[in-house]
């Protein structure tokens, strides 16, 4: 009853509690907003206010209630201060939390300042860099110009010192072209002066002279008619004497007649000898190279490297194309088949660049036919001038008397075989290696190709005509009608190259043997070209080079690879030339190695270039 006493004490309290703060509210609003005074005011809560206060007061329990209501007011105000406590708590910590905020500002403030400040760093830095290379730039240009400016003036000078010495000189020749005028007019002065005072000291003594003449010439006649009146009287004594003695003239007669024979008879005879030995005996002068000897004897024709065993077959160390192998070899077997049952050769001619081995397969047909061969040049016939008629008959009639039958290779054979076109020189309108030639001997080298045209004019049985030219277009119709077979020899591709690159290689450095495939003369005989062996002169075998292990099969594929439009006459003498660098690296036995191999062919490539491009300065 009590505790109901006391709720309802209370909720009055709080009515009149409400009751007298709501003016108070009132008052504070008023403060605030003076327009809300009066319309917020409720006397009837203050009534209410007051009734609950006099209930209170007459009740019995209303020092309890008091008590009561004081220790809620307290439970209140600690809760108030708790709440006050934890107020101030969540306010420190919101405290902290903004100092930790605004520390983190800070540090993002002082990261964004430092981060600032090295990009301006760096600004200036580029700045600087570039008013350091712009300035640099200037001063570049300006020494540029400088050195312009001086190179200008230095030529000035040049051109200036230049005409000044061009004009001292046209001084100097025209002083000495003056003196010398002047001296030639001081000669012919003299010699006119000496001439007239001969002409009239001859004037003044010519009596004297007239008398001298004249008894000299009768000095000279009276000995002449005595000598004539002497020898008169001895002739008509001696015809007195054969007159009355008819055997004395008839012997006299007899003598005279048999002496005369016998004058003309031995030197007619001596000539027809000396014809008939140098027919079957002596080499014609156009004739370079011959597998026939030269003293009479008619040994076996040269063999090649290899050819006892076969492994060269007719093609040796010359490397074609399958097509043109095939051809060649059909051509050889013909050849010798030919030779064999007696029938006439084919007239062959060979085309393409130098270097591709038209003159080794020259060799290497006649070899494998059982001929013997003669090698020319063309270039060795217009210098003859009118006696090159008579040198080719000549070439050809010793062709003639070679049992076996001879291969003629004719190189270069457009430096007189060219077409002709109306000149003297038969040469052409292309201006011909023997263009000069024909011109100092006129028609030298059309009769030449006359001659030639003649002797091969019907096929022959004993001569096989073999020709090689660079420029088969400038061969003369007729020439070409004669050639039964044309081949041509281009330059080898890349498996060519590389065989032959590796047969020179295994012949020129690791065996030291020569390039061709001519077996090397044996004896002294062998050397004369009378007993067995190859080429007269002897071939001689050189050290070997000891080759490093790097130096393989793939290092000379990838300098083969490097010698394109290289001929076959370039690739060996390339090797020819590794082989040199090895001997000239020391003083010992030599040694090859790929640093050394690599250079060779890079420095060949090179000059291979610039041969190619006709030594045109390169372009820096």
């Amino acid at each position: 009853m009590l505790r109901n006493a006391v709720s309802a004490y209370g909720a009055r309290l709080s009515l009149g509690a409400a009751a007298v703060a709501a003016p108070v509210a009132v008052a504070e609003c008023a403060k605030d907003d003076k327009k809300s005074v009066t319309s917020s005011f409720d006397p009837e809560a203050l009534e209410r206010g007051a009734k609950a206060l006099r209930e209170i007061n007459s009740s019995v329990h209303a020092k309890r209630v008091i008590e009561l209501s004081h220790s809620q007011e307290v439970t209140k105000q600690q809760e108030a201060m708790a709440k006050t406590a934890e107020m101030q708590a969540a306010t420190a910590q919101h405290q902290i939390a903004a100092e930790r905020e605004r520390g983190e500002q800070q540090r993002k403030t002082d990261s964004a300042r430092s981060q600032q400040h090295a990009q301006m760093k760096q600004y200036e830095d580029d700045l600087a860099r570039k008013r350091y290379n712009a300035e640099h730039e200037a001063t570049r240009q300006r020494n540029a110009e400088m050195v312009q400016m001086q190179e200008e003036a230095s030529r000035r000078q040049e051109t200036a010192r230049r005409q000044t010495e061009e004009s001292i000189q046209q001084s100097r020749r025209e002083t000495d072209r003056r003196k010398a005028e002047h001296e030639r007019e001081l000669i012919r002065a003299k010699s006119i002066s000496d001439a007239e005072g001969r002409i009239a000291e001859n004037r003044a003594n010519e009596d004297v002279i007239r008398r001298q003449m004249i008894a000299k010439v009768e000095a000279e006649t009276g000995k002449a008619m005595a000598l004539l009146r002497e020898f008169s009287s001895f002739v008509g004594g001696g015809f007195d004497a054969l007159l009355t003695d008819e055997k004395r003239g008839v012997a006299l007669v007899g003598g005279l007649t048999a002496l005369a024979v016998g004058v003309y008879g031995a030197r007619e005879g001596a000539r027809m000898g000396f014809r008939v030995l140098e027919r079957y005996l002596g080499q014609p002068s156009l004739v370079r190279e011959t597998s026939r000897n030269v003293y009479g004897f008619r040994p076996s024709a040269a063999q090649a490297v290899g050819a006892k065993d076969g492994g060269a077959g007719v093609l040796g160390d010359v490397v074609l194309d399958a097509k043109l192998e095939t051809r060649v070899r059909s051509l050889a077997t013909a050849t010798a088949n030919t030779r064999a049952n007696g029938a006439p050769f084919r007239n062959v001619m060979l085309y393409g660049p130098p270097g591709t081995g038209k003159t080794m397969l020259a060799k290497r047909l006649a070899r494998h036919s059982g001929l013997d061969y003669a090698l020319m040049t063309g270039g060795d016939v217009a210098p003859l001038g009118a006696d090159a008629v008579t040198r080719i008959h000549e070439l050809f009639d010793w062709a003639s008397t070679s049992r076996r039958g001879l291969l003629l290779f004719v190189d270069e054979a457009d430096a007189f075989l060219a077409k002709r076109t109306g000149g003297s020189s038969g040469t052409g309108a292309t201006p011909q290696p023997s263009s000069v030639s024909s011109t100092n001997h006129p028609g030298g080298t059309r009769s030449a190709l006359n001659a030639l045209l003649y002797r091969t004019g019907e096929l022959s049985r004993d001569v096989v005509l073999v020709i090689a030219t660079n420029r088969p277009e400038d061969l003369d119709a007729a020439v070409l009608d004669r050639m039964d077979e044309s081949m041509e020899f281009g330059l080898p591709d890349l498996e060519a190259r590389k065989k032959l690159l590796k047969l020179y290689f295994d012949k020129l450095v690791v065996r030291g043997e020569d390039a061709g495939d001519d077996a090397p003369a044996i004896g002294f005989l062998g050397a004369l070209g009378i007993g067995k062996g190859g080429k007269r002169g002897g071939g001689k075998t050189g050290a070997s080079i000891a080759v490093d292990a790097d130096v393989d099969d793939a290092a000379l594929d990838k300098a083969a690879a490097k010698m394109d439009g290289f001929s076959g006459r370039e690739i060996a003498k390339t090797v020819a030339g590794v082989s040199g660098a090895a001997y000239g690296a020391s003083s010992g036995s030599p040694t090859l190695t790929l640093a050394m191999f690599t250079e060779v062919v890079d420095t060949k490539v090179a000059e291979h270039a610039r041969r190619a491009g006709g030594f045109a300065a390169p372009v820096k």
